[in-house]
């Protein structure tokens, strides 16, 4: 606690990686974060895959990320290929119906990498502990079918997502179960992280 960990240094800390999806409210985001920022619209819920991808097992999926500009502060400055090749796929099931797959992404385009991330966390001493889970943020592409979150999708509820069912979907509706898949895959080696399914369900009544 107090001490900082470099960019370098940050490979030593990170076990390995898992699919997570802290789910958001976007209307009581909308609401809240001016002045607040997102709070309630955050704090209820997170789905995670089954087990770990340790770091070794990823080595040979390692590639260098986006060029970054402006020129990043001299902390956060790092060498060779840092990003890593993961195949991400987001699905959408209905009540009793079918899946739809909504996303295709990669987590090659996170712009900041996950040892960017420990570096600029721990800058100001903030502490970290064995077990501490952090999430990358919302992984999107470059094309629209990329896009890693629903309120991009839906470009703010201003278009309409088609189920196979037929069915349109600008947000997450009750009773869907929403599906997330991740695998990287080079050379004929495959590596999978399973899936994460999660349905949401109405809220309690008050």
């Amino acid at each position: 606690m107090g001490e900082s960990i470099s960019v370098e240094k940050a490979k030593e800390y990170i076990f390995g990686k898992v699919l997570f999806n802290d789910w958001s409210a976007r209307d009581i985001q909308k609401w809240e974060y001016v002045p607040l920022g997102p709070f309630l619209a955050k704090s209820f819920a997170s789905s995670m895959s089954p087990w770990v991808v340790t770091m070794e097992a990823m080595e040979p999926f390692k590639i260098k990320g986006p060029k970054q500009e402006p020129k990043v502060l001299p902390y956060l400055e790092q060498n060779g290929s840092n990003n890593y090749d993961i195949n991400l796929e987001v699905s959408i099931q209905p009540k009793n119906g079918k899946e739809t797959v909504v996303s295709t992404s990669n987590f090659k385009y996170m712009y900041w990498s996950m040892f960017q991330q420990l570096a600029h966390h721990t800058s100001n001493g903030c502490n970290i502990r064995v077990g501490d889970m952090m999430a990358s943020g919302t992984i999107s592409g470059k094309e629209p079918n990329s896009y890693g979150s629903m309120l991009e999708l839906s470009w703010g509820g201003k278009r309409t997502v088609e189920l196979l069912d037929g069915s349109l979907r600008k947000f997450i509706e009750d009773y869907d179960t929403v599906v997330m898949k991740g695998f990287c895959e080079k050379n004929g080696i495959r590596v999978g992280f399973g899936e994460v399914r999660t349905q949401l369900l109405p809220a309690l009544n008050q």
